[in-house]
């Protein structure tokens, strides 16, 4: 296993894909982690990389409040599709350690990540940005073996540039945030006001 700053450096990958398009996938793919009811009227796929401030900002502003209104109340089905935008090495260490925890703390760990990005990306390579993402490990129960191990792992790296080079290409997706309500496409950080109105539209559609 490589050390954590060797991974950062190899993970420093571009991510080419096309402009976005208005239609959104039928169903959520293999390799997705979700929240909510599948059978909900309304899903909600969110393209966002843990890379990415502005979609740091959404979920630091926003995740809870949507969480609770529409997921754990059983009107939403939500998606995450991971990418790689913006600082793709910290996007790939922070999915790699929360596919590592498992499902059951996935989204815990992808929250924490995005509390400390600002942070995270301020130190730069090295020490210090490793020290920080592995207290989020910490945080999740891992040691700092199992958090090398994890963001280390060659095989993971590889299917998580596989997966993420798939879900770009295939739903041409260029930038993050990108939110699909139902095959409506909203582009950039949507505040609560403008989802409440895309999701009760989707809602009274569905009917």
């Amino acid at each position: 296993m490589r050390p954590l700053a060797a991974v950062l450096l190899a993970l420093s990958l571009a991510v080419g894909v096309a402009a976005c398009n208005k239609s959104a996938p039928a169903s959520a793919a293999v390799g997705d982690m979700s929240l909510g009811s599948p059978q909900a009227k309304v899903t909600v796929y969110e393209y966002a990389s843990l890379g990415c401030p502005i979609c740091a900002k959404w979920n630091n502003d926003n995740f809870a409040a949507f969480k609770a209104k529409y997921v754990d109340t059983g009107k939403v089905h939500y998606v995450l599709r991971e990418m790689r935008t913006g600082d793709a090495p910290v996007a790939a260490a922070g999915f790699l350690l929360a596919r590592c925890v498992g499902k059951d703390k996935y989204f815990q760990v992808v929250d924490a990540v995005y509390r400390e990005l600002a942070d995270v990306l301020e130190s730069g390579r090295g020490k210090e940005q490793h020290d920080r993402l592995l207290e989020v490990a910490k945080s999740a129960g891992r040691t700092e073996d199992q958090f090398n191990a994890c963001v280390g792992n060659d095989t993971a790296i590889s299917d998580f540039n596989d997966r993420t080079d798939k879900t770009a290409h295939d739903n041409n997706v260029e930038s993050t945030p990108t939110f699909v309500v139902n095959g409506k496409v909203l582009t950039g950080y949507q505040d609560m006001a403008t989802l409440d109105k895309a999701i009760a539209d989707a809602g009274a559609a569905a009917k």
